[in-house]
């Protein structure tokens, strides 16, 4: 902030990249073992510029029923069609992209975002090739977590620079920053640079931002066992809830989620927590579409097991 200030005063094709921008994309592109990265704004900005910009008049989007909202509105923003297929199914999507004859892109989270569950990514990838269609995918919960050191969920399902792979990412998760950013083939990055108009037109991230990511990048170079702690954290919070009796989803990466009897019960659930001086987030519709409102808890590496203890101690006396 002392060197850069406080903003970027504009756009990043305007005055609104610094060193620290491309150092960033550099490192992160390097780290999660693709050919060339793009910084942006926001992880919702990034998913806005990589849909809409890879799926143009004509193609095909198809879309997995669990996405985040960002990248549902990166499909509707699109000009190709999007066909919405069940979740995590890699029948569904064969059967999709057998209907289109033209260009196509399968999109989907790599970790789902409520539940905390895993998109097949091998399979989905097996499927897209099948039909020639690329593949989109947002790491925003993979980063981090999985993958050797925490280089994401395309690595290791063994997709990292692959020439059909996009991956999107957040800053504001593993990495504790802000912003976004796209990684795949420099050709593409290049396509997004000048077709994307949340990067064309959107004020860059913020000097000091893009500087606490690759603070954190590099931090996590030097510990890579930080991402296998997060897991086993994560892997311990579950074993304990439910063995407390409260039924919660298996994580495949950081995220537990607990289920709530009812929207209401959950707003006051966490409300108690957070008295009790445990912070956890609480998911109701119409954030969660199929009506099952939850508490959601992200694992974190540096948790103590006296502290793992006292969450779930907490969550359970707190209960509805």
């Amino acid at each position: 902030a002392r060197a850069w200030g406080g903003g970027s005063t504009g756009s990043r094709l305007v005055t609104g990249t610094t060193e620290l921008h491309t150092e960033l994309e550099r490192e992160l592109a390097d780290f999660c073992g693709f050919e060339a990265a793009l910084v942006f704004s926001s992880g919702y900005a990034a998913n806005l510029a990589a849909v809409t910009a890879l799926a143009p008049h004509g193609s095909l989007i198809v879309s997995d029923a669990g996405n985040h909202a960002s990248l549902i509105d990166g499909c509707r923003l699109a000009r190709g069609a999007t066909q919405v297929v069940g979740h995590a199914d890699p029948e569904a999507v064969r059967k999709a992209l057998a209907t289109h004859a033209g260009e196509a892109v399968l999109v989907s989270d790599t970790v789902f975002s409520v539940d905390g569950d895993a998109a097949p990514l091998t399979e989905f990838a097996a499927a897209c090739r099948e039909h020639g269609a690329g593949l989109v995918v947002d790491d925003a919960h993979g980063l981090g977590v999985l993958g050797p050191g925490g280089r994401g969920a395309p690595h290791a399902a063994g997709l990292a620079g692959a020439d059909d792979v996009v991956v999107t990412a957040t800053l504001s998760k593993s990495l504790g920053s802000q912003g976004g950013a796209v990684l795949g083939p420099a050709r593409v990055v290049e396509h997004l640079v000048n077709a994307a108009r949340t990067f064309i037109f959107d004020t860059g991230l913020a000097p000091a931002a893009a500087g606490a990511a690759l603070a954190a990048l590099r931090l996590l170079r030097r510990e890579p066992e930080r991402a296998a702690r997060a897991r086993t954290v994560a892997n311990e919070l579950h074993a304990r809830l439910t063995a407390a009796g409260l039924e919660a989803v298996r994580p495949d990466a950081a995220v537990v989620s607990v289920r709530a009897p009812s929207p209401e019960n959950a707003v006051r659930w966490a409300a108690d927590c957070r008295a009790a001086g445990l912070a956890v987030g609480c998911f109701r519709p119409p954030s969660v579409p199929d009506g099952i409102s939850r508490l959601r808890l992200t694992a974190r590496a540096d948790l103590s097991e006296a502290q793992i203890e006292r969450a779930v101690g907490v969550i359970g006396e707190t209960r509805p």
